[in-house]
């Protein structure tokens, strides 16, 4: 009547419980949680309540929010998914999982699944902020939906070919000098038009730019599809995610 059964619990059970573990280690992070949630809050309050950047016609904040929605999206699929495996790899977290019933696909979907929760916690936070300092958006929610999710896939692709290639303290390096380069020149809290023309050229087509910029479009100028933007968020989403894939190394 009580004959043992073993076996693997059913796969989709398995990535939920992993997901679920995973956005507990991010949200219990004090390090994690100064980059995803304290810095872009900081960012949208200071920012918005100074008058310190020339936004044109309008308020600050409507120009803001969009970018710090982009800032938080980058904080949390790049930076501290990068860091956060490059130290699993170190520590060889990532091979003994590797190890388990749970195939690596799936351990990369988990973690995927917990970047988006944290990023709807962020989203819904930062909105409830910007709406206190007066933020009035405009535009298509669906426009923005997809914008958020190339975004992620963009950065997430880009987090995990670093953390997969690099030393954990390389990475640890490396993504927070990338995190403040782009906070700075990625059109977050500075209009692109404050650079020269061959500079816009090239920043205009990082994927920080692309979202903030979308997000901007749709949101502070009640545009439609942003397709140019959403482009080249794929391309960077689709090139990411293949390399990752093809060079990552578990150990």
């Amino acid at each position: 009547m009580y004959t043992p059964k073993p076996g693997a619990a059913p796969l989709g059970r398995m990535i939920a419980t992993q997901a679920v573990l995973e956005t507990k280690m991010l949200l219990r992070n004090g390090e994690q949680l100064l980059l995803t949630v304290v810095i872009p809050t900081l960012v949208l309050v200071l920012f918005s309540s100074v008058d310190i950047i020339d936004t044109d016609e309008g308020k600050a904040v409507d120009f803001l929010t969009p970018g710090v929605l982009a800032l938080a999206v980058m904080s949390t699929a790049f930076t501290g998914q990068a860091i956060a495996t490059g130290f699993e790899r170190r520590y060889g977290v990532l091979k003994r999982l590797a190890s388990s019933p749970l195939p690596r696909w799936g351990l990369m979907t988990a973690k995927t699944a917990s970047v988006l929760v944290t990023e709807v916690l962020q989203v819904i936070l930062l909105t409830v902020i910007a709406f206190a300092l007066g933020w009035s958006p405009h535009g298509n929610p669906f426009a923005v939906l997809l914008l958020l999710i190339l975004g992620t896939a963009a950065f997430s692709g880009l987090g995990l070919l670093m953390a997969g290639t690099l030393k954990a303290e390389a990475t640890l390096a490396a993504a927070n000098l990338v995190f403040l380069l782009l906070l700075v020149g990625g059109g977050v809290i500075i209009p692109l038009d404050q650079f020269s023309q061959s500079t816009q050229d090239v920043l205009s087509l990082l994927p920080i730019t692309a979202l903030s910029d979308g997000l901007r479009d749709v949101l502070q100028h009640g545009a439609g599809m942003p397709w140019g933007d959403l482009g080249i968020l794929a391309v960077w989403a689709v090139a990411g995610l293949t390399v990752a894939g093809r060079f990552f190394r578990w150990e």
